[in-house]
């Protein structure tokens, strides 16, 4: 057996990442958690065919795969575009192990020194060994590279964690482990890249799985990124595997550190295919007759896979008539065209040949062999249809049962129910007596036996229509309807059976108390009667006043003093209350006002570092949001105000609606800044804007001469609408714009190869990808497939399609 001898040692900047030393020797018991295993083999997998795909295979079992050494080599050679020692295609073991060391080997040659780690116990399929093996290509060719102010690997990309989710809330990334379990530093990294495709501000910190799920499949569906974690795992464990987080986490800075270089590139491209869409001859005959056959099939194929149900039986029906129509009138007639268009372009290629012209290479996806697999794709649509309406017609009848079922019960539920609410409502224990109410009572007692009677009823009615609802029912919204009446019915048929019985045993209790006072008044009656005759007799005797008038004012005068002290009192209130709204609102209003002048200022005269002006703009939202109990208080004393009906307050000038107006004002405006800086900072990354450039077009922004008479020019580009007002965003786009290079086949050349990844052919999905859909499809219809060393399916030649752009050769 072959061994490479020593230990795994990485040396940055003349020191030992420290990191690399302690978990490397893997012939030892090092008891790798099961939850960890489990972790670095989705991971390391998922990393695999993210190379491997490229060479149209992948693996499935990580010790299992990789034992015979042939898709190990590959790897190698995908990750690094060297080429490695022909494999030995024997399948003895001495084989495997001869395959595995020329891997090793390769490792080895690229400054990682290996220990224990031997071609055996690949092949044997040993886990541990396999996880450690591939752990040191994914360091070597994934991590080691990485450098971020001069740190590098892993340090280099934690430092690059940390700088790009710094402004985030909740996201503090200290170390690849615990950092990431809720999933927010993810989304943040997507975010601060991509804003466009996560909303962070929606995002709850406590919804771990979630936002872990939410980044994964929106790194997989945008970034090209495949899902390497699951989120249920790293969630439910103490602590991610630190080796899973790292290979996970270097993906999305290769993702986004080549984004400004392929914006740039993807800029480039646009521009130049612009220029030349405009003299693009039409498409030969061939491509006319291609695409009306590709076309039919494009829009005939979904129609045949189409799954969705109608809502009726003589609909179905159609559907099912339709597709008779499909296999009998419009479907032989293409198959004739697809002939046709095999023979046009056989006959098209021999004139070529004979006119010495080079042979005619039709757009992306219009070859023959093309054509012939949509053909494939239409026949295997068309399979599975007719079963489909058979089953969908036989569920359609199963429906139908159950709505006449239920519309049968609901029917006789609101028979029973009509004219239940009106005899609940009745008002006939106003005029009753004492007898007819507990008659009444009575009465009501057995009514509400009867309801729950039917409780059972109406819980069978609801269960049918939940059935409904779970079967998808066509007419479920009108089951829904009847069935949330019924429902709100019951529900206020039960709420006025309480309320009447309530009523009737209040009035019960109210005609007692009546017989009860009525005896009392006979009791007391008698020596009322008694005393009030002696009263009239003493009060024929007048006491001698001069006037009526003396009378009157005798009483008004106290009347009136005290009515005067009153209002008195409330006018000195209210002046207080004027004076301590006034007070407050005095000094909030130019409160408010000094700090939109700040922001104002600070918008145009902040100087540093993008991340030091949101640091700045950061403290005044700080200290703004800070402020806002001196304005609930305003509120407050306001609302005495209007309770008093005050209307005027000579102590200021200020109105609550003033502040207000103002308050709100300042919020969106910090907000707003806020936003512009972040927007500059993705946009400076986006575009590799270094900071003294960015510092440049400020200081230009500021400065700009509305006098130049290049002005009337610049400005019909940076506000196209006419609006008068010009962002510092569209600026700096402007002279992103402006300062671009001119552009030859070689510069084009090479911005595809950034978009390509290097590769020597390019993508549809890449192309898709990355540029703009009508500038994507153009370069899909005209580039030639690949054709040169280690083609895969569907690449193209972005170099031939290039020169061609410029004349230097045909397509």
């Amino acid at each position: 057996m072959t061994q490479v001898e020593t230990t795994v040692h990485y040396y940055n900047n003349g020191y030992e990442d420290e990191y690399m030393l302690q978990e490397d020797e893997w012939d030892r018991d090092l008891l790798l958690d099961p939850a960890w295993e489990k972790q670095q083999r989705k991971t390391f997998t998922a990393w695999c065919n993210s190379h491997l795909r490229k060479a149209g295979t992948q693996i499935e079992n990580i010790e299992e795969d990789f034992r015979n050494g042939l898709k190990l080599m590959l790897l190698l050679e995908v990750i690094s575009g060297e080429r490695l020692p022909k494999p030995d295609r024997g399948k003895m073991r001495f084989h495997k192990i001869a395959n595995v060391n020329k891997a090793l080997d390769y490792i080895t040659s690229k400054g990682v020194k290996l220990v224990s780690i031997g071609a055996e116990e690949i092949v044997d399929g040993n886990v541990k060994m396999t996880l450690g093996m591939i752990w040191t290509i994914i360091l070597r060719f994934a991590i080691q590279d990485i450098s971020v102010e001069e740190t590098s690997a892993k340090e280099g990309l934690l430092l690059w964690c940390q700088r790009k989710t710094a402004p985030y809330r909740n996201v503090n990334v200290q170390n690849f482990h615990v950092s990431w379990k809720d999933g927010l530093a993810f989304c943040a990294l997507i975010h601060r890249h991509r804003p466009d495709l996560i909303d962070y501000s929606k995002l709850n910190k406590d919804d771990a799985v979630g936002n872990l799920n939410l980044a994964l499949e929106i790194a997989e569906k945008h970034l090209d990124i495949p899902k390497m974690l699951d989120a249920e795992d790293i969630v439910s464990g103490t602590r991610p595997d630190e080796k899973a987080i790292m290979t996970y986490v270097s993906c999305y800075y290769h993702a986004f550190a080549g984004a400004q270089k392929a914006e740039t590139a993807a800029n480039r491209i646009c521009k130049i295919l612009g220029v030349n869409q405009e003299n693009e001859k039409l498409m030969e005959e061939y491509e006319r007759l291609a695409s009306e056959l590709l076309e039919w099939i494009r829009r005939t194929t979904p129609w045949l896979e189409n799954r969705t149900a109608e809502n009726t039986m003589a609909a179905m029906q159609r559907k099912l008539e339709d597709f008779r129509d499909y296999r009998r009138k419009h479907k032989p007639p293409k198959v004739q065209e697809k002939c046709q268009l095999e023979i046009n372009f056989n006959t098209l290629q021999t004139k070529l040949r004979i006119s010495n012209r080079p042979a005619f290479m039709p757009s992306e996806g219009k070859m023959v062999s093309d054509i012939a697999s949509a053909w494939q794709g239409l026949e295997q649509a068309e399979k599975g249809y007719e079963e489909w309406l058979l089953t969908e017609i036989r569920r359609l009848e199963r429906l139908d049962h159950l709505a006449e079922k239920f519309r049968q019960k609901a029917t006789t539920h609101e028979d029973w129910a009509q004219g239940k609410e009106q005899i609940l409502t009745r008002k006939d224990y106003e005029s009753a007596s004492l007898t007819q109410v507990r008659a009444l009572l009575r009465k009501h007692e057995a009514f509400e036996s009867d309801l729950a009677a039917h409780q059972d009823r109406v819980e069978q009615i609801a269960a049918i229509a939940q059935e409904l609802n779970e079967l998808d029912y066509h007419a479920a919204a009108g089951i829904n309807e009847r069935c949330q009446k019924i429902c709100d019915q019951w529900d206020q048929l039960g709420t006025l059976t309480q309320k009447r019985r309530e009523a009737l045993e209040r009035t019960e209790k109210l005609l007692e108390t009546i017989d009860q006072l009525f005896l009392e008044f006979a009791k007391r009656a008698a020596p009322f009667n008694n005393w009030m005759e002696g009263a009239m007799e003493d009060l024929q005797d007048m006491f001698i006043v001069h006037t009526v008038d003396e009378i009157q004012v005798k009483k008004l005068v106290p009347q009136r003093d005290g009515l005067l002290q009153e209002e008195l009192a409330r006018q000195h209130a209210n002046e207080r209350l004027r004076r301590q709204f006034a007070a407050q609102a005095n000094l909030i209003g130019p409160w408010i006002q000094t700090r939109m002048e700040e922001i104002g200022h600070s918008s145009v005269e902040m100087s540093g570092t993008l991340e030091d002006q949101m640091t700045q703009l950061k403290q005044f939202e700080h200290i703004i949001i800070n402020y806002k109990p001196n304005i609930d208080k305003l509120e407050g004393d306001h609302q005495l105000i209007q309770e008093s009906l005050i209307f005027d307050n000579k102590h200021t000038n200020y109105t609550m609606e003033h502040i207000r107006v103002g308050w709100e004002l300042l919020l969106t405006t910090i907000a707003r800044t806020i936003n512009e800086i972040e927007t500059q900072i993705l946009t400076r990354d986006a575009k590799g804007i270094s900071q003294q450039q960015m510092n440049e077009f400020r200081s230009s922004f500021n400065h700009f001469d509305r006098g130049e008479a290049e002005f009337a020019r610049i400005m019909t580009l940076v506000d196209p609408n006419g609006v008068g007002v010009v962002s510092f965003q569209s600026f700096i786009d402007f002279m992103t714009r402006e300062t671009a290079d001119t552009d030859t086949a070689e510069q084009v050349i090479a911005s595809f190869r950034i978009l390509a990844a290097d590769k020597p052919y390019i993508l549809v999905e890449e192309l898709r990808r990355e540029l703009p859909p009508e500038q994507a499809e153009y370069c899909i219809m005209r580039m030639p497939p690949y054709t040169g060393p280690g083609k895969v399916p569907g690449a193209l030649d972005y170099t031939s399609f290039s020169t061609a752009l410029y004349g230097e050769s045909d397509l």
